[in-house]
């Protein structure tokens, strides 16, 4: 593996970490405004904005599964490389 393989695997892993992160945050936010929204009528627009943060969540899973497939792949890659001291390990005809 060369190194700028090993980083993107890196960045690919946190970058999901980080969407991960945002996503959870997104969700708490939008459990914290649905609770507000509904102790009084006049805070109704706070359900709304609870609403934009889930389609933003929901908008955000395929960029999630889009960094984390391959980041985790890669990782897996690179860890079994460093394993076997080879290309691609040992019996592989490389």
């Amino acid at each position: 593996m060369t190194a700028g393989y090993r980083r993107w695997a890196g960045v690919l892993t946190w970058s999901a970490i980080v969407v991960g992160a945002l996503m959870a945050v997104a969700f708490v936010v939008s459990v914290v405004l649905l609770v507000r929204a509904d102790q009084d009528t006049r805070n109704a627009a706070y359900g709304y904005l609870a609403l934009f943060l889930w389609f933003g969540i929901a908008a955000a899973v395929p960029v999630l599964l889009a960094l984390a497939i391959p980041g985790a792949h890669m990782r897996r890659r690179v860890r079994e490389q460093q394993r076997w001291g080879g290309p691609g390990g040992p019996g592989r005809g490389e």
